[in-house]
């Protein structure tokens, strides 16, 4: 089989496989090395230290899998659901963490690529990726024709941006797909709609500000100047691509990331009541666990403390007030000294 006609099969077992597009490109990031390099001497990466320390695995992808000649980037829509929460008293949770893990969903779908690649052409080397290795999965994504980045730095498409994207790190020598032109012409609606200004130009985001790394990636308390900005925001921020006009030609995602356990539409009484075994129990498979019970506690204090000075948040925050952890004891007393100062104004 040549390398023309493999490239095909493989699309046509990407579609088998759920996956909404596919593409190929060469292992080399090229100046977006250089962009991402100058961003982390900037310190707009916040805490998360691992983007640094890993910056030449990223930038040299045939050091986290020798032999690496290809990338194969692949997506996966996920949009579940098309409201909103409006009411301040509702959690606010990114769409994308309201279902399955896509991590597991993602790499699951790879490997089988990967095996229905094989069964073609007999054993290859290859490694499989979805967030989950420091890979520049947007920049590859836009090399092989998935779409373009983004003002707000992730991949947008004609289908919009409610995709998880994930990698085939291989040394075959496939035929690369041509990248496609930029369609965000003199837009500026997502940076207009961040609510912490966290989009400080067209393509760049300083984390520091941005609610997604405030409420997931943060380990400590979150600065005070930005608990108001952040409103009933627990996990994640959508905002930015609620916004986008390109999300109107958006469908429904896989079924697989159908939203458990009322995570789109939750009171933030409900899920501060929430014990620790039960964040562990009923979060399991679901990606918003692996910030533990105590930041979960953290994130929904603040959003307790933008909301209505109502009976039911005072006894929910009063019901923590004297919990174990000093993290949330200081986001539990910030949020009643804001619902305090807002029923004595007149």
């Amino acid at each position: 089989m040549n390398q023309g006609d493999l490239a095909q099969q493989l699309r046509t077992l990407s579609q088998q496989l759920g996956f909404s597009a596919v593409g190929i490109t060469r292992a080399d990031p090229g100046a977006a090395s250089d962009k991402l390099r100058a961003w982390l001497a900037e310190g707009m990466h916040g805490e998360m230290d691992y983007m640094a320390r890993h910056m030449e695995l990223r930038a040299n992808p045939s050091q986290l899998h020798p032999g690496t000649l290809t990338v194969i980037s692949a997506a996966v829509d996920y949009l579940p659901h098309t409201k909103t929460v409006d009411s301040a008293d509702m959690a606010a949770i990114s769409r994308y963490a309201q279902g399955r893990d896509y991590h597991k969903v993602v790499r699951n779908r790879l490997q089988k690529l990967a095996e229905g690649i094989a069964a073609l052409i007999g054993p290859f080397g290859y490694r499989v990726f979805s967030d989950s290795a420091p890979v520049m999965e947007v920049e590859f994504a836009r090399q092989a024709g998935l779409g373009w980045r983004g003002k707000h730095t992730l991949l947008l498409s004609r289908q919009g941006s409610w995709r998880f994207l994930g990698e085939i790190y291989t040394d075959l020598d496939l035929p690369p797909d041509a990248p496609i032109s930029d369609h965000c012409g003199h837009c500026t609606a997502c940076l207009d709609a961040c609510p912490t200004a966290a989009i400080v130009a067209p393509y760049t985001v300083d984390a520091r500000r941005c609610i997604s790394y405030l409420t997931i990636e943060l380990t400590g308390a979150i600065p005070e100047p930005l608990r108001p900005l952040i409103g009933n925001r627990i996990y994640g921020c959508d905002d930015c691509q609620l916004c986008c006009p390109w999300n109107r030609f958006a469908q429904l995602g896989d079924p697989e990331f159908t939203p458990r356990h009322a995570l789109d539409a939750s009171k933030l009484s409900a899920l501060f009541a929430w014990t620790e075994h039960e964040f562990e129990t009923r979060l399991a498979g679901n990606p918003i666990r692996r910030i533990g019970h105590e930041r979960w506690l953290r994130n929904i204090a603040v959003a307790l403390g933008n909301g209505p000075a109502s009976e039911a948040a005072f006894t929910a925050l009063h019901g923590h007030i004297e919990h174990p952890s000093a993290l949330v004891r200081e986001h539990v007393a910030w949020a009643l000294a804001q619902l305090h100062a807002r029923l004595a104004k007149p």
